[in-house]
């Protein structure tokens, strides 16, 4: 782990904890490299953090272990991290071949308008995909190939602006996090992205036909006649694949969309509602702020 973080054995078996030991004279990001010189400090057990953290690999290698399931890492692929998750990298071993950064930071990276505590993170544009609800724990990401130039480099910019610590190197830090930060924030548009890594034929099907028609007045029944289905198999299929619903996962199309709409658009509350599948003005606004913590328009305020 970087020396910005700091082990903190639990009780009772659980996985050991990492809390981010902030240096006041310094910017609250960090990094931390994994290739073949640095592994044997990878941390391979299972462990988590009370810090968000973003993991790229440059380079494929090794496995992620998570509830019960070990799946291969892949070049390009973006492990989002929320304090709390359960994350391990398999032995070390098996990294031999991977070239990864993981960045560490706290929610004081993005200055006075940063959000309290972590369920509030769903109302700040930057930091809602750290808790946007990733059924499988971690939320995993792909960078597309045309991105990932794009993702070295602004990894590379933050290392070297807190080696070199030039005039400016606080802002300059923060700046670049921010834009990975951002382009986080657009990979997460893609709601069933990190699903569809797993080759899940019918989750695909069911994506697709909420792709298609998030914008109707969508039930789980017309999912389900989509696929052929009965609804209650589809739920029971879904919910245990996923650990969420179908109506779940069609709010969370609609919320995606209405966020780009209102951070893009200055169209009024009630046609973003009509847009997303919400005819009436007062009921969007309601599901809004429940899975946001605030109302449309406040949320359109703080973007």
């Amino acid at each position: 782990m970087s020396v910005n973080t700091r082990r903190v054995d639990r009780r009772r078996g659980g996985p050991p904890l990492f809390t981010y030991v902030h240096d006041p004279a310094a910017p609250p990001v960090s990094v931390v490299r994994v290739d073949r010189a640095t592994r044997h400090r990878a941390q391979d057990e299972p462990h988590t953090h009370d810090f968000p953290a973003l993991v790229y690999f440059e380079r494929g290698g090794g496995f992620l272990h998570q509830g019960g399931e070990v799946s291969p890492i892949d070049t390009g692929d973006l492990f989002v991290i929320a304090p709390g998750d359960v994350v391990g990298l398999g032995e070390r071993a098996s990294l031999a071949d991977a070239a990864a950064s993981g960045v560490f930071f706290t929610p004081e990276a993005l200055g006075p308008d940063r959000p309290g505590p972590l369920l509030s993170w769903r109302a700040h544009p930057l930091l809602f995909p750290f808790v946007r609800g990733s059924a499988r724990g971690i939320t995993r990401l792909r960078v597309p190939v045309e991105e990932r130039r794009a993702w070295v480099t602004g990894i590379d910019a933050i290392e070297t602006e807190l080696a070199e610590c030039r005039d400016g190197y606080r802002h300059a830090a923060l700046a670049h996090l921010v834009l990975l930060l951002v382009s986080v924030a657009r990979l997460a548009n893609d709601v069933s992205g990190d699903l569809r890594l797993n080759n899940e034929g019918l989750l695909a099907d069911v994506f697709a036909v909420i792709e298609r028609r998030y914008s109707e007045q969508l039930s789980l029944a017309d999912v389900a006649r989509a696929v052929s289905l009965s609804p209650g198999h589809l739920t029971t299929t879904v919910r245990r694949r996923t650990g969420r619903t179908v109506q779940d996962w069609i709010t969370e199309r609609r919320m995606t969309e209405a966020r780009r709409l209102l951070s893009e658009t200055e169209l009024s509350i009630a046609e973003i509602g009509r847009a997303v599948g919400y005819p009436d003005s007062g009921y969007f606004a309601r599901v809004f702020r429940r899975g946001h913590a605030v109302p449309p328009r406040e949320w359109r305020r703080r973007d």
